[in-house]
Parts: structure tokens; C-alpha cells; sequence
């Protein structure tokens, strides 16, 4: 995928759910990964040209395993003009040490968010945004309609009451390949997660019921999509 297209995708979703405001002050999460560096070069891209002044600041929660180098994701960030911060925590030792948790991802997940969305107040960002994309999306309802029974899937926004922060989700137009591609053409400095779960989730099964699917409907994903953002569910 072409800068352009990105960049496309990622205003379009901004525009169609009103994400961004004068005035507003962004935290993007940066995990190491392809999504989360794709979202932060098109982010600081589109703050060069569109017509809504934002600011934006790039945070890492730090889970504490060793050895885990944040380095050249501080150099990508400096190379795009977003200031990078580094938010120290003892998660993995929380999660894997002291409550040994047998299925750590959920945990693992609340303590990383609520540290991230906690770093964002302290640097007065009003919004965060993710990196989810549209497979992201279309997983997302499968797993609820599998596991929960129910119709559902996260909305491009979400007011956070809690913490009183707006979560935005700017690549929910772009498929995963497509930011598979982009990041192998711009060789981004994608860092590996050192979690020993990583990859071994009920998404990844997800994933993998939708491939299966795909090879009878090869228009599975786009037929689910279609069936979300048509729905009205949950913002949509």
C-alpha cells in the first residue's frame, strides 16, 4: 500500500466519524508493531495538511520484560516530529510472577491500557487513538457472536468515562495486508513483542475460522463489513 492510499483511508475514516477537533491533543499507543507504527506515520502525516489543528504525542508501555529496546522506535518517532515517551511498568511481573495467570492476555490488557490512558492525562491529550484496522473489526464481531452470543464489535469512537478521554480508531478502513504491505515498503522498525503469549489469543482463532471461510466466500470479509457499518450497532 502507497502512502497515499493510507493517508486516504485514514482521513476518510476521520472525516465519516468526526474523530478529530480543533484543538485536540492525541496519544498514539505504540506497541512496536506494524499497526501502531503505520498509524503513527499516517497521523503524523495528516497533521501536516489537515484543516484541523491537533497535536500529537507517540507513548510506549514498557511491560517490563528484559531487554525490551525501545530505541529505534524513539529514532521513528523523532524522524516523523512526534514526541516520544517511554511508560515504565512491572506488568509482565504482575501477570506472569504474581497472579501466574493461566490465560494472561486479559490481565495483561487492562493493566497496559490503564497505564496507557493514565500516561496520556499526565501529558494533557484529550484523545488516544489505536491501531486497530478493518480486520481488526470484522474479527471482533466474530468473536462476539462466537464467544459471547451476541452482535457486536468495538466503534470507530468511544468516550472513555472512566478516565474522560475519546478513543479513536483512524485505520478502520484499511485491511491488514494492506498495512502488511505498507510497512514491508517503508521498512518501518517494527520491534518483536516479547510477551511468551503473543499470537496465542481467541482473535488469532478468529483469524484463522474467517480464512476458512473465505475459501467457499471469498467475499466474507467484505460481506461482514458491509453488515457491520450498515447495522448502526455501537456508533457504527
Amino acid at each position: 500500500m502507497k502512502p497515499q492510499k493510507l493517508l486516504t483511508y485514514t482521513r476518510k475514516a476521520i472525516d465519516d466519524y468526526q474523530m478529530i477537533q480543533d484543538g485536540d491533543k492525541i496519544a498514539i499507543g505504540i506497541s512496536g508493531g506494524k499497526d501502531s507504527l503505520t498509524l503513527l506515520y499516517a497521523l503524523s502525516k495528516l497533521k501536516e495538511f489537515y484543516p484541523k489543528h491537533f497535536e500529537l504525542i507517540a507513548i510506549t508501555v514498557d511491560l517490563g520484560f528484559e531487554n525490551y529496546d525501545t530505541t529505534l522506535l524513539s529514532q521513528y518517532a523523532q524522524l516523523l516530529g512526534v514526541d516520544y515517551y517511554v511508560e515504565r511498568t512491572q506488568i509482565a511481573t504482575i501477570v506472569f510472577e504474581l497472579k501466574k495467570e493461566q490465560n494472561p492476555c486479559s490481565l495483561c490488557s487492562r493493566l497496559r491500557k490503564g497505564a496507557f490512558n493514565e500516561a496520556a492525562i499526565r501529558f494533557g491529550c484529550n484523545k488516544i487513538a489505536y491501531a486497530h484496522h478493518k480486520d481488526d473489526v470484522i474479527d471482533s464481531f466474530m468473536m462476539s457472536m462466537l464467544y459471547e452470543g451476541r452482535i457486536h464489535t468495538f466503534s470507530p469512537v468511544t468516550h472513555l468515562e472512566r478516565c474522560n478521554l475519546d478513543l479513536i480508531r483512524p485505520l478502520i478502513y484499511a485491511y491488514e495486508g494492506e498495512i502488511i504491505s505498507f510497512a514491508t515498503e517503508q521498512n518501518l522498525p517494527i520491534t518483536k513483542n516479547p510477551c511468551p503469549a503473543d499470537g496465542v489469543t481467541k482473535r488469532q482463532e478468529a483469524k484463522e475460522l474467517i480464512q476458512q471461510l473465505r475459501n467457499t466466500v471469498p467475499a466474507t470479509k467484505e460481506r461482514i463489513f458491509s453488515a457491520i457499518t450498515g447495522s448502526g450497532i455501537d456508533g457504527w
